[in-house]
């Protein structure tokens, strides 16, 4: 699976996936069933880079003096919406507002669709941002601020 990235708005994002194939019934309801798993966590505060305590402790985590302290300093990393996903033919599409979550709410679902890619359904390419010239996008309705194109 080709990964590419084009202009990103975070606050009104398509992201593209190619498949090989037209997908089928089942393999619909897994793409779905990804997206809608990691807006979930984008949309409890899962993507917030200011706090990684378990990851920055490297390998060891046994016995982890884990920071409790609910630190008021830091801004929420909440994602604000998703669309529903979308299909035509071997494309598929969804727009996300990713609201204040970090860039690592990307990498998580790059690195959740290559999985996808090797287990489930062969995707040749994972498109962020931008359009498509052969598919249309209009303003999303849940858009809070409008793109600038």
């Amino acid at each position: 699976m080709e990964v590419r990235f084009r202009e990103v708005n975070p606050f009104n994002c398509w992201i593209w996936l190619r498949f090989s194939d037209i997908p089928s019934k089942g393999e619909k309801n897994y793409i779905d069933g990804v997206f809608d798993s990691w807006y979930v966590i984008g949309r409890l505060g899962g993507f917030n880079s200011e706090n990684m305590q378990s990851h920055e402790m490297g390998s060891d985590l046994s016995w982890m003096d884990y920071e409790n302290e609910d630190s008021s300093s830091n801004l929420p990393s909440l994602m604000h919406n998703l669309g529903e996903f979308e299909y035509q033919g071997c494309w598929g599409r969804c727009w996300v507002d990713l609201g204040t979550a970090d860039a690592i709410a990307i990498d998580v679902l790059i690195n959740s669709l290559k999985q996808v890619d090797v287990d489930v359904v062969k995707l040749e390419e994972l498109l962020i941002g931008g359009v498509n010239d052969d598919w249309s996008v209009e303003e999303h309705p849940d858009a809070i601020f409008p793109s600038i194109e």
